[in-house]
């Protein structure tokens, strides 16, 4: 086969499988639609590495574009349905189709007594479909369809256990977010294209450095053009990837069955935001204040979410915050300029945090759908592989490595590239050293509330026996809104049922992506971030800072190559000191209540003030207009004035309708006694 009809083939084999299962699946039975989904989707993740390892080895043309079908075509504002290949693209179509496929597999014992497993693994594919169209979009138009695309399959699985109030309403709130930021992301369009005329990337970026100067001028302001469509679509970006400000969705999104937080709350959707800024590289490296923003944003947001982590109990919640923060990481690496760190995380993060949502699925199905991390312990001798997955998961997130060898789990070369750059581009600039700062924190945060997490789940005394007593205060008077939920509702006698290791079918994909988890890191190091091997991205990413930061990564001070290893060892003694050394301290800590703990364990009031300013505002404000504007101003002097009016003088008028006829031959009387007197008066 040729390549284009390859890399064809790999983008819409999951639109059929979805076709498949989402329009016959009825009428073919559960199994069926599984099988045909989970095939393509395993048919495409096998293209999507050949291809990677073509455009490696160079079998392929480095770059290529296959043009399938005019989109949309009106007057200069031309799209064309395309499949764009190059070194960038191939990575996203691995990271996706692997994920994917893996998901699908292990959906198959996780759903195992769902009856609407069809529509599930529907979904599933028509979300990888979406994904693989943003990836591969030669335009703005066609990355805008996957864009909202991953956002509509969000959306329905997020809410797919539509009989439980709290998924409606997460989905919904998802939505809700994703479109606040994606007023931005149309706005940043719409200014491409007023710029340069096209949105074809091939056509934009190389126009970038002539149009650099152009400004922007509106109400009397001039703000420079470049930075003005970065920072609008960088806005996208917030929402999609839930950075600071817009990340709210993300740890409501566990509502959804497990399989869809690994699949879009992990490993592929999220990413989305911080696969559009690398693509944009070029345009971003003109944009100094945008790269700023970014910078900022992504800092702020890794040590945000790694702060939260630290006092949720819902193990899902733990791990989504996890996400949070180490797409912050990605995000300050790309506004640094070190884009190839930044795509060397998402690779490697997506093995092992799709590990880490798997393997609490795992435990969520042994624990009998308990979520409480609380309700747990002792796990370990009754879920080997569970825990053993799960160690390697936690590992290679808390970037365990020896420096001096080049030796360790995925995690540590990625997370590590991003620190390093940090740190080197902060000697021009100073918000480069507040990320460093930042991601230096963030790294022994993580390392805490990771072995946080293995510790109250695998470790300590049993208290799934005795789960009433599990309890901490906290949860006293923690509000209705906060309750944590779970997948699906206890059966009775579930609480004191003995906790047991999953189906091989659901272990299988956790193996699996253990060896990715263990290896992606040491592997693909060179490809991503070796100064040697950067002709990989040579084309695609910009090279103006990031040649330069990596070059700088060789001849680090020895403290900043060994501070993230001293910190997560930091975080690792003080997980094991509170947890298990000494375990009851932290349900104790929670029992006091304390200023920090309950601003850690309301996630910095953010929901509150939200649900204070946008949503009772926006209430506050309707019920103005309604009552103030509409009934008393418009309607009191419109329709309701005129009609008062017209029902005084009617009722006036009532009375003289007294209904005796001499009342009405005498009003008569007058009338013509008064015409006869202006008669007279008249013509005298």
């Amino acid at each position: 086969m040729t390549p284009q009809l390859i890399v064809t083939l790999l983008v819409f084999a999951p639109l059929l499988g979805a076709l498949a299962a989402g329009l016959f699946g009825r009428r073919i039975g559960d199994a069926a639609s599984m099988t045909v989904t989970t095939g393509l989707l395993f048919v495409s993740c096998a293209l999507a590495w050949m291809a990677f390892g073509q455009v490696i080895w160079g079998g392929w043309p480095s770059r290529f574009t296959v043009e399938l079908a005019p989109f949309i075509d009106v007057g200069r504002f031309r799209s064309t349905w395309s499949v764009r290949v190059d070194s960038l693209s191939a990575v996203m179509m691995v990271v996706v189709t692997t994920v994917s496929a893996i998901v699908h597999l292990y959906s198959w014992g996780y759903m195992t007594k769902d009856p609407h497993k069809p529509r599930f693994f529907a979904y599933l594919s028509l979300f990888t479909f979406s994904m693989l169209a943003l990836v591969t979009a030669a335009d703005f138009m066609q990355l805008f369809f996957g864009w909202e695309g991953v956002g509509l399959a969000s959306y329905l699985l997020i809410g797919f256990w539509y009989h439980k109030p709290s998924a409606n309403a997460a989905a919904v709130k998802a939505f809700v977010v994703n479109r606040v930021g994606d007023v931005g992301f149309a706005l940043g369009i719409m200014t491409v294209f007023w710029a340069f005329g096209t949105i074809r990337f091939a056509e934009i970026f190389p126009q970038v450095p002539s149009h650099a100067h152009l400004v922007w001028r509106f109400a009397g302001q001039t703000l420079p053009l470049m930075d003005l469509a970065c920072v609008l679509l960088f806005i996208g970006a917030m929402g999609k990837s839930a950075q600071f400000f817009l990340h709210t969705w993300l740890p409501d999104a566990m509502e959804g069955p497990t399989p869809v937080s690994a699949l879009i709350h992990a490993a592929t959707m999220v990413t989305a935001g911080v696969y559009m800024v690398c693509l944009l590289s070029p345009m971003f490296e003109f944009a100094p204040t945008a790269k700023a923003v970014v910078t900022i944003i992504g800092a702020v947001t890794a040590l945000f979410a790694a702060t939260v982590g630290l006092a949720q109990n819902d193990i899902k919640r733990v791990v989504a915050y996890s996400t949070c923060s180490q797409l912050g990481y990605m995000f300050f690496a790309a506004g640094v300029g070190a884009y190839q760190a930044a795509m060397f995380h998402l690779f490697t993060h997506a093995f092992f945090k799709a590990l880490l949502f798997l393997g609490a699925g795992s435990v969520i199905e042994g624990m009998h759908h308990e979520q409480d991390m609380r309700k747990m312990g002792a796990l370990w001798k009754l879920l080997p592989v569970t825990y053993a997955v799960m160690m390697i998961g936690t590992l290679s997130i808390t970037g365990v490595g020896l420096p001096g060898l080049d030796l360790g789990f995925s995690g540590f070369y990625s997370k590590d590239a991003i620190i390093d750059a940090a740190f080197a581009a902060g000697r021009a600039n100073a918000v480069s050293y507040f990320a460093f700062v930042a991601g230096l924190l963030a790294a022994g945060l993580t390392a805490f509330y990771s072995w946080r997490l293995m510790f109250m789940t695998f470790h300590g005394h049993a208290k799934w026996g005795h789960a009433e007593e599990a309890h901490a205060a906290d949860d006293r008077h923690a509000s209705a809104a906060q309750i944590e939920t779970h997948d699906e509702p206890l059966a009775e006698g579930d609480h004191d049922a003995k906790p047991k290791e999953s189906p091989w079918v659901m272990l299988w994909p956790l193996i699996l992506l253990s060896v990715g988890a263990v290896a992606a890191g040491g592997v693909f190091m060179e490809l991503f971030v070796g100064w040697e091997r950067g002709a990989f991205w040579r084309g695609v990413l910009s090279t103006l800072s990031s040649e330069h930061i990596l070059g700088q990564m060789e001849s680090l001070p020895a403290w900043v190559v060994w501070g993230p290893l001293t910190v997560t060892a930091f975080g690792l003694f003080a997980a094991w000191w509170g947890y298990v050394a000494h375990e009851g301290m932290g349900a104790r800590i929670a029992a006091r209540r304390g200023p920090l703990w309950l601003f850690l364990y309301n996630k910095w009031f953010f929901d509150e003030v939200y649900d204070f300013v946008f949503v009772r505002g926006a209430k506050a404000l309707g019920d103005l207009f309604w009552k103030g504007g509409d009934k008393a101003l418009i309607d009191g002097l419109g329709p309701d004035g005129v009609a008062a009016v017209s029902w005084a003088m009617g009722k006036g008028a009532s009375r003289l309708q007294s209904g005796y006829v001499y009342h009405y031959a005498f009003v008569m009387l007058l009338g013509i006694a008064g015409l006869l007197s202006y008669a007279l008066w008249a013509f005298s």
